[in-house]
């Protein structure tokens, strides 16, 4: 098994459900990793953070759409904040997870223009520009 460094950073996106709040749970649980989170519910995202304090894991969350430049900077900000504290491991972000994704379901070729934006600038460009954000 491998292991991380206590207090490593991790960046997840959309690490409320599926995939991704399984990804968080595991690297702020298993590894001891200082997680943010971000999504586009605030209501569910309250839920999950309080749900991982309630279980002792360091998980932060920032509510907002990554497929935007407000959202990315946002989440860079709460990303800025928690690196920025004294006890981070190596006062860098260690791990960056770009999970956030998003579909519609109908034939493709039923898609309207702004749905197929809707979906490159959700699942493509996010991960595309948080990577160059994140810068490691």
């Amino acid at each position: 098994m491998w292991s991380l460094p206590p207090k490593s950073t991790a960046l997840v996106t959309g690490g409320t459900k599926g995939i991704g709040h399984a990804i968080v749970t595991e690297l702020a649980g298993v590894f001891g990793c200082k997680v943010v989170t971000c999504a586009r519910d605030e209501k569910s995202l309250q839920a999950c953070i309080k749900e991982w304090s309630e279980a002792g894991l360091d998980v932060r969350g920032v509510a907002g759409d990554v497929s935007t430049i407000e959202g990315r900077e946002d989440v860079m900000r709460k990303v800025e904040e928690m690196i920025e504290e004294e006890d981070s491991a190596t006062g860098k972000l260690d791990i960056l997870v770009n999970n956030v994704g998003t579909n519609i379901r109908k034939k493709t070729i039923d898609y309207s223009e702004e749905e197929l934006e809707f979906i490159l600038r959700t699942n493509l460009k996010s991960m595309f520009e948080l990577t160059k954000l994140c810068n490691i």
